[in-house]
């Protein structure tokens, strides 16, 4: 029976290496198996976002005291192959989150506030995501954020990917609340975000789903997918997050199949789960 067998596994070795060259390509470009940022200016990773142009790069930024910028870190490598400088906008205070939607425009969530209520109002700024992956200054217009019931401190932010409204989940640790911002951002008002559903987590990130039908919104120690049910969120089960120094960050691969778990510190890790079933890439063009 060993004649057999050998030439059967012969056969699934062949096989395999004679797997399309395109289909490996995705495969590696999606970064599904995690990589580790070894950048040696990104210390404090907090906010992750997989790319919409360039298969396989990652955009993070630092948490605070580094500056307006954001990276481009390659999957495939771990190593960054772009730094971004924003301009048109006042120096960055305390940067959580990191979001990409609608027509490739990154949103950077200024968001944070560690003291849960010192700031009156917080930051966020958009930019178009390049074309072409080189160190350069791009001009972010940047959105003045307040809440509706008052000051408070957040990490996360999302992007819809289907309408372009964006969301933010505070952060307290009995569990916050999901705000909704205006239909669209306004560049020279104060724009109100309002409480609209709870959310049962002490929230260090959140991300939508590729086709923007599921949310899913992690912590330090678990997470929570939610079905997006227009807004009106629904509790859909747990996500199982792996155990991380200081969990900051959540992204979805690409096509959706993963989730990409993101933490604080030097040489920080960026670990693979699966992603759960029924959010996968968006139809809708670029």
């Amino acid at each position: 029976m060993r004649r057999p067998f050998a030439l059967l596994a012969g056969a699934l070795l062949v096989g395999a290496f004679a797997m399309p060259a395109s289909a490996a390509d995705r495969s590696a470009a999606d970064g599904d198996g995690g990589f580790t940022i070894k950048d040696p200016r990104i210390k404090e990773s907090s906010g992750l976002a997989a790319s919409h142009l360039h298969p396989g790069i990652y955009w993070t930024h630092n948490d605070s005291d580094d500056g307006p910028y954001i990276y481009a870190v390659d999957s495939r490598t771990g190593k960054t192959v772009a730094t971004v400088t924003l301009s048109g906008i006042g120096r960055p205070r305390d940067v959580e989150a990191i979001s990409i939607g609608p027509g490739n425009q990154i949103y950077v969530g200024d968001i944070g506030d560690n003291l849960d209520g010192t700031w009156p109002y917080v930051w966020i700024y958009k930019l178009p995501e390049p074309k072409v992956l080189k160190d350069q200054t791009i001009r972010a217009t940047q959105y003045v954020v307040k809440y509706a019931d008052g000051a408070r401190n957040a990490e996360s932010l999302v992007v819809h990917p289907k309408t372009g409204r964006v969301y933010i989940i505070d952060k307290k640790e009995d569990g916050g609340h999901l705000f909704e911002g205006p239909a669209h951002l306004s560049p020279t008002g104060t724009n109100v975000f309002r409480p609209i559903a709870p959310v049962d987590l002490w929230a260090t990130d959140a991300a939508f789903s590729p086709d923007g039908t599921q949310l899913v919104v992690r912590g330090y120690f678990g997470g929570i997918h939610y079905d997006w049910n227009g807004g009106k969120i629904k509790r859909e089960g747990r996500l199982d997050v792996p155990l991380q120094g200081q969990g900051e960050s959540v992204t979805y691969s690409t096509d959706g199949t993963k989730l990409m778990y993101g933490s604080e510190g030097a040489d920080s890790p960026v670990q693979a789960e699966p992603a759960p079933a029924g959010g996968g890439a968006s139809k809708s063009p670029s």
